[in-house]
This record gives C-alpha cells, sequence and structure tokens, in this order.
C-alpha cells in the first residue's frame, strides 16, 4: 500500500506570517512554483524541503501530511 504525502506549506507560511512570495524569493524560486508547492500540485524534492524547513526555522515533518 501506498502512502499519500501532502504538504501542510501553506499553513505553515500562513502561521509564520510570511508570504509565499517572500519565501519563494528567500529560496530561489519562482512564485508560480510555490503557488503550486502550496496548493499540493506539485512536491518539491526533498533537498529543496530541507531548504523551506531551514528557512522557516521548523522540521521537514512539519511541512508535510502523510495519508
Amino acid at each position: 500500500m501506498e502512502m499519500a504525502v501532502e504538504l501542510r506549506l501553506k499553513e505553515v507560511i500562513k502561521e509564520k506570517k510570511i508570504h509565499q512570495k517572500d519565501l519563494a524569493n528567500q529560496i530561489g524560486v519562482s512564485k508560480v512554483t510555490m503557488s503550486y508547492w502550496c496548493s499540493n500540485q506539485t512536491m518539491p524534492s526533498i533537498e529543496t524541503l530541507g531548504v523551506i524547513a531551514k528557512t522557516l526555522k521548523v522540521k521537514i515533518a512539519d511541512l508535510i501530511i502523510e495519508n
């Protein structure tokens, strides 16, 4: 059985009171890419998740919901 993984990036960004575009600029991706990640249309690589987590000062596990 395969586990589905979703990002809770949108919620974490909101909790941290940062704008998607500002986080996108900080980690060097486009606003469109960040929007896709926040709406769970695409997933960043594990390396990028690490960069996002470090930037937001959270654990990678805090960015993921396992279904």
